[in-house]
């Protein structure tokens, strides 16, 4: 085993080193970034639809209002500070985590420079519908690369694994929090956000199972005798992916 920083999500152990190698990990690197980059251009085409944003974008669209940063900036303040919550919850990041700090709001600030605003229900409808259906693309190609979760789901994974909460009331107190902090910073919710909310875990769990790279296939080892005849051998579950830990309602 590397000597790497490790963690686990969902049974799997990630880290920042571990993964570069094998026939697939050239694809899986492009997937990671196409999908990094097209997270933060499909964040900014909701900013531009006007009509809601993602309760994370939410979040940062109020920052940036009160601070005069660009909300790609903040996009990275907030997700290097999430990063450093991860130090008391033993988090350990992967090569995906450090990439999604940097690269999504990257990208979210360079498309928001190409792209206008749009004004009037006949432009602003097919924007929203095109950022929440790439989002989804988004996160299918960035979470089937298996290089570790972004800072903000590694978050909610990690406060599931310390409370023993269920995934589902951890991610909606979350996202309750940072929606309702972001409104009140000057946020922008509305229809979009309420469309996302709903449209995005069915698209990302498509889209994850378009996008799964072959894993390479499990060392088969033999099973140790029973001690007794009463002993009984029970079949291992098999761990859970970090895409089901995260994308699981």
């Amino acid at each position: 085993m590397s000597q790497s920083t490790t963690t686990t999500l969902g049974g799997s152990p990630l880290s920042i080193a571990s993964g570069l190698h094998g026939r697939h990990l050239t694809r899986r690197l492009v997937q990671l970034y196409v999908g990094l980059t097209l997270y933060g251009v499909s964040s900014a085409l909701l900013v531009r639809s006007g009509l809601g944003l993602e309760p994370w974008g939410v979040l940062h669209q109020g920052l940036a209002e009160k601070t005069g940063l660009t909300i790609g900036v903040v996009s990275i303040v907030v997700g290097a500070a999430v990063l450093l919550l991860w130090i008391p919850i033993r988090q350990k990041p992967g090569l995906g985590t450090v990439s999604n700090v940097f690269v999504i709001g990257v990208a979210m600030d360079g498309t928001l420079a190409l792209v206008p605003d749009v004004h009037g229900l006949a432009g602003q409808v097919p924007l929203l519908a095109l950022g929440i259906v790439l989002n989804g693309v988004a996160t299918g190609l960035y979470i089937a690369a298996r290089f570790g979760p972004g800072p903000r789901d590694g978050l909610m994974t990690g406060l599931h694994r310390l409370t023993g909460r269920s995934i589902r009331l951890v991610r909606t107190a979350i996202e309750v929090a940072v929606v309702a902090t972001g409104f009140a910073l000057g946020g922008s919710v509305g229809v979009g956000t309420v469309l996302y909310a709903l449209a995005i875990g069915p698209l990302a769990q498509y889209f994850l199972r378009w996008f799964a790279v072959p894993e390479p296939e499990p060392t088969l080892q033999a099973a140790p005798a029973p001690t007794s005849r009463s002993a009984s051998v029970r079949p291992e579950v098999a761990p859970e992916t970090p895409g089901q830990a995260i994308l699981r309602p």
